[in-house]
């Protein structure tokens, strides 16, 4: 990724400022400052825009900064990317909580939806929203025919089937961390079959008040739409409607995922706090470094408390969000540009997601 001088300006939430105490003015000033020096250094990093915001205990902040032209802000819409993922897993917990469905319950699809097997475990409803199900990260025939830069668009329910049919595991069920969208999706759809959109409104984004956060790109979201980027060049957003469970395609602003983030640091205040809760509980451990809730990734930070996070990405846009629950802070970076690891290094919207973290939670 080429490198580019800052030209662009941090957008600060200054509005009524005025009317806060001294000591609320100071805190939010000071998140202000912070968020600026990372907003510079993921422009410096090579993306055209960046949102970012922040809590820390009863504060927040969420500012943005472009190369050139307008900045966006806390409204301005982006794609998710994984980040959905952590959706899809607390419609999951909600409906084991409601006592529908049970986390070692195997996966079930529709007649037709042939569900891999290796071993003598069936995978389960936890495995999947744990990556240790030994699905592949995609189905075989996903990328026949495919858009490069559309590649869920083409794929329907009956190409989900052929492709289930020509799936192998890799690992036992349940035994093995491996990454997978395919497993995802397949949670979605047997949460509910042809119809996640709609359930995940119904399940987690409506009762919290997440209007922004959808595969639907309202008129009124595509007019707030930040234009995604690969290498520099402008390119289309990523559509899903068999996978979208994985994230693929959904959208959402750094607002939204503000509200959903105060929701994970104080989950009994909202009114899924026993699924978010749930979602939040290890449930598989890799190794030292890295543990599973459902959806969520946990790790430790340098002061020894616990990071819950989930990033993401399509391809013109890369996401991060990070929360500590044991000092209440919590990062989310929206970038329209996709960027991938390297050999030596994360991607920069993750390590500085992770490094602004980790120096609030020093405070």
């Amino acid at each position: 990724m080429n490198r580019r001088k800052f030209l662009g300006t941090a957008a600060t939430a200054g509005a009524g400022l005025s009317l806060l105490p001294r000591h609320a003015m100071a805190a939010e000033g000071e998140l202000a400052t912070r968020v600026r020096r990372y907003l510079d250094r993921a422009l410096a990093a090579g993306s055209p825009s960046v949102v970012c915001g922040v809590i820390r205990g009863a504060h927040h902040h969420a500012a943005g900064a472009a190369q050139n032209g307008p900045a966006p802000d806390g409204a301005t819409v982006f794609q998710l990317g994984s980040i959905g993922k952590t959706l899809t897993a607390t419609a999951l917990a909600r409906a084991v909580v409601a006592g529908r469905v049970r986390l070692d319950g195997p996966l079930v699809l529709p007649p037709g939806f042939p569900v891999p097997r290796k071993g003598p475990r069936r995978i389960t409803l936890a495995d999947l929203a744990t990556h240790t199900s030994g699905l592949p990260s995609l189905p075989p025939n996903l990328l026949t025919n495919a858009d490069p830069y559309d590649p869920y668009a083409h794929y329907t329910l009956d190409d989900l089937a052929g492709g289930l049919a020509e799936t192998t595991l890799s690992t036992e069920p349940g035994s093995t961390y491996g990454y997978s969208n395919l497993g995802f999706g397949l949670l979605a759809q047997a949460l509910a079959f042809d119809d996640v959109e709609a359930m995940l409104r119904r399940s987690v984004t409506a009762p919290l008040r997440l209007r922004d956060t959808t595969t639907d790109l309202r008129p009124d979201m595509a007019s707030r739409k930040a234009v995604g980027h690969l290498a520099g060049d402008p390119v289309p957003d990523w559509h899903d409607q068999v996978l979208a469970g994985a994230g693929t395609s959904v959208y959402s602003t750094a607002d939204d995922m503000l509200r959903y983030l105060r929701a994970q640091l104080r989950p009994a205040h909202s009114s899924l706090r026993d699924a978010i809760a749930l979602t939040q509980r290890p449930h598989f451990t890799v190794d030292e470094n890295l543990r599973l809730g459902l959806g969520w990734h946990l790790s430790t930070l340098a002061g020894g408390r616990t990071m819950t996070w989930h990033n993401g990405g399509t391809g013109g846009f890369s996401t991060c969000a990070a929360f500590s629950r044991q000092s209440m802070t919590a990062v989310v970076m929206m970038v329209n540009t996709f960027s991938e690891e390297s050999d030596t290094a994360p991607r920069p919207v993750d390590a500085l997601t992770f490094a602004l973290l980790a120096e609030l939670d020093e405070v």
